[in-house]
């Protein structure tokens, strides 16, 4: 039976684009013609055809909730050799998981006689039910009431606590006073009379604290019935969760070319996670896989592209090319693409080994040194090959104590201790902002405005590193401060001075929608790939850590 999810493409494309001997690699690619023909007809459909209502945020008249959702494509052989693409959609569409134009998900979760949707009716249930009571009259009464009285005995207790305090000074007073001029007998008599008065306030203490305990102790009986309630509804629906969470990492089994298949709880449970990250198998790639390998296909080619607006905290531009992610992806794939012959892992590669790192200025203390792009600043997990390990090569007994650092991407100035002290001193400039640094950048798009501050607070994406983005909750807070030189041929001249250091500060201020929202030209993360990020420190003063003198550097954009 023919499959309808096969498109062919025709042999005047294939002839032109040719095909390749190798498969994408799907964490850092530029997309093969073919792809980019499948992804062509992909958005025509998009754009004229889609069957299903769902508001992509392109639309000021869409109603409803605005997604923005990634699709792939995968150029697949069949069988008989002809060549032809499978198109889908990472989770669900207009609330769907079936779709004429998009292959199904691995495990439909919307089956409607499915387990998942029935345990589901019963969480939703248990959910309502303990709604109900802890919106009940009965239940915000009670702890209005608690609370009250845990307010109002709480301030009598401390209240009585600072009488009784004065009291005791009162009797010290009294003490003192009958010691200096009296008798021994009528001491004596005094002394009496005192330990009766701190007796009287231990025991008037000790009755309000047992009221106030008592009372307590009446109003949470009265509420324990809706506690207990409360705490078996939760257990269960804890439980059930658990239950049904793992029966969806078994229901997820993923297969690979040789026919081998692995479910998300195997996949998973060897990785530093040990459990799959939530939504762990919706994303179209493994979809795509998960298709082809059923129906005997053998992958060519992929391509991933985000489609709509861009969700609040991360970076995403319509039509852009994204790679598959670390976090969910790279275990699956990792068994899908098993002995299929891959292009090269870029990031093995170091680009930068034949660009020569220039030293600007060099005493006792410390260097200054132009770091081109494509250079690391320090040795990364595959490459050892960086700023760091060519000083340390350079000045053989002194070992290079990195102040800061630059994206491998990012040329420009680096300052770098050579002692201890400089070193201690030079990062308390950078921690106290005291050192300015300025970037220059060409931004993808025309900038309207002139100059202005940019505060977004950043944190890495824990699902797929080393995205970052930005978070009000959890993110550390990321000051950039910018001005637009000129604009040519389409694109934006800008100079930048990040207030604060944060990863990839000036690349997710510029990329957002909440910053900027032009990519820098060459982002290979937030924007386009391109031949080289065009962003590069040009600008470095601080003082010198054992003259105190102002150093200033400039080294001019190579762009």
């Amino acid at each position: 039976m023919p499959d309808s999810f096969f498109h062919i493409i025709p042999n005047a494309i294939l002839h032109r684009t040719g095909v390749p001997e190798r498969f994408t690699f799907p964490f850092y690619y530029t997309p093969h013609p073919l792809a980019l023909y499948a992804v062509n007809e992909l958005q025509e459909y998009l754009l004229h055809n889609l069957t299903v209502t769902h508001n992509f945020g392109l639309d000021e008249k869409s109603g409803g909730l605005v997604i923005g959702k990634m699709f792939g494509v995968l150029v697949v052989k069949n069988s008989d050799g002809s060549i032809g693409y499978l198109c889908a959609v990472s989770g669900k569409l207009g609330g769907t998981n079936q779709h004429s134009k998009f292959v199904p998900p691995v495990f439909d979760m919307l089956q409607p006689s499915g387990f998942f949707l029935e345990q589901e009716e019963q969480l939703n249930q248990w959910n309502l039910e303990i709604q109900q009571i802890e919106n009940s009259s009965s239940w915000l009464t009670a702890l209005k009431t608690l609370k009250e009285v845990h307010d109002t005995y709480g301030a009598i207790v401390e209240k009585t606590k600072e009488e009784l305090k004065q009291n005791k000074k009162q009797r010290q007073h009294i003490r003192l006073e009958w010691a200096s001029r009296s008798s021994f007998e009528e001491i004596e008599r005094v002394e009496e009379e005192l330990i009766q008065q701190s007796l009287a306030d231990k025991r008037r203490l000790k009755q309000l604290t047992l009221d106030y305990t008592q009372k307590i102790a009446q109003l949470k009986d009265a509420l324990l019935p809706l506690e207990e309630q409360l705490q078996q509804l939760k257990q269960k629906r804890k439980e059930l969760s658990a239950r049904l969470q793992k029966q969806l990492f078994q229901s997820y089994s993923f297969l690979n070319i040789h026919g081998q298949s692995k479910s998300l709880e195997e996949i998973f449970e060897s990785t530093v996670w040990s459990k799959p990250p939530a939504a762990a198998g919706e994303c179209a790639t493994p979809k795509l896989l998960q298709h082809a390998f059923l129906h005997g296909y053998y992958p060519i080619a992929m391509a991933e592209f985000w489609w709509g607006a861009a969700p609040p905290s991360e970076v995403r531009q319509h039509k852009q090319y994204y790679p598959a992610c670390t976090g969910k992806c790279a275990p699956i794939l990792e068994h899908m693409l098993h002995s299929i012959p891959m292009d090269p892992n870029p990031l093995l590669c170091n680009p930068g080994s034949d660009s020569p790192i220039e030293i600007i200025f060099e005493d006792d203390a410390l260097a200054v040194v132009y770091k081109p792009t494509h250079v690391l600043s320090v040795p990364g997990i595959h490459i050892q090959d960086s700023v760091y390990s060519r000083l340390k090569a350079s000045w053989k007994i002194i070992e290079p104590k990195m102040v800061h650092r630059l994206d491998m991407g990012t040329s420009g100035l680096l300052v770098v201790a050579k002692t201890a002290e400089a070193h201690k001193k030079l990062q308390q400039q950078f921690i106290r902002h005291t050192i300015e640094k300025r970037y220059t950048a060409w931004l993808e798009g025309e900038l309207l405005l002139e100059k202005g501050t940019i505060t977004l607070p950043l944190r890495g994406d824990l699902e797929n590193r080393p995205i970052q983005i930005v978070c009000s909750e959890f993110g550390k807070t990321a000051i950039t401060e910018w001005e637009k030189v000129k604009v040519e041929e389409g694109k934006t001249l800008v100079h930048l001075w990040p207030k604060t250091g944060r990863t990839h500060q000036l690349r997710v201020h510029m990329a957002h929608p909440s910053g900027l929202g032009i990519p820098i030209v060459g982002d290979d993360l937030y924007g386009r790939v391109g031949d080289r990020l065009l962003l590069h420190a040009d600008t470095l003063i601080f003082l010198h850590p054992s003259t105190k003198e102002t150093l200033r550097f400039h080294y001019p954009a190579p762009f």
